[in-house]
Order: C-alpha cells, then structure tokens, then sequence
C-alpha cells in the first residue's frame, strides 16, 4: 500500500478553516495525520482513497501526483495529492 501526503500548494482568499501554503496531511490507511476541513476532506478522500490502491490519473503527467481544489471557489484552496511507497 501507499501512502498519500497532501500539501497545500496554494491559497488565496481567506480559507475560514486557516489552511495555509506548506500545510501537510498525510494518510496511512490508519489514520490521517495533520488538520483538514470537512469541506476539503470530502471532495479529497475519493482520490486519496483511488491512489492508496493504484490508480492512475489520465490527465496527470506524473502518475504519483495529481491536484485537486477544495469546494470554495470564493477562496480556493489548491492541493497536491502525492502517492509515496511505505
């Protein structure tokens, strides 16, 4: 299995949840380490959840890395979801 560590890699507007450039989350298939929205974990987690068991992404020019925003567009959040070996 893989796990996944999304970092934020931008920001702007003022994200009420605080999340900010750097920011990191990591997913092990036990536990999600790091602090995530509600809004961003739920349009995050089918592709987190795709990537842990090998999918991969058409469009994605490196396989092992995809972005995604979260679901406001007022002040848009832009993730980098990235697939490591344990």
């Amino acid at each position: 299995m893989s796990i996944i560590e999304v970092t934020v890699k931008s920001q702007k507007g003022k994200c009420v949840f605080g999340h900010k450039t750097g920011d990191k989350i990591v997913f092990d298939g036990k536990s999600v380490k790091g602090n995530i929205c509600y809004s961003a974990l739920m349009v995050l987690l089918p592709k987190v959840f795709a990537m842990r068991y090998g999918v991969e992404f058409p469009w994605a020019e490196d396989k092992n890395v995809i972005s995604n925003a979260c679901p406001d567009g007022d002040n848009p959040v832009i993730f980098e979801i990235r697939r490591t070996k344990k």
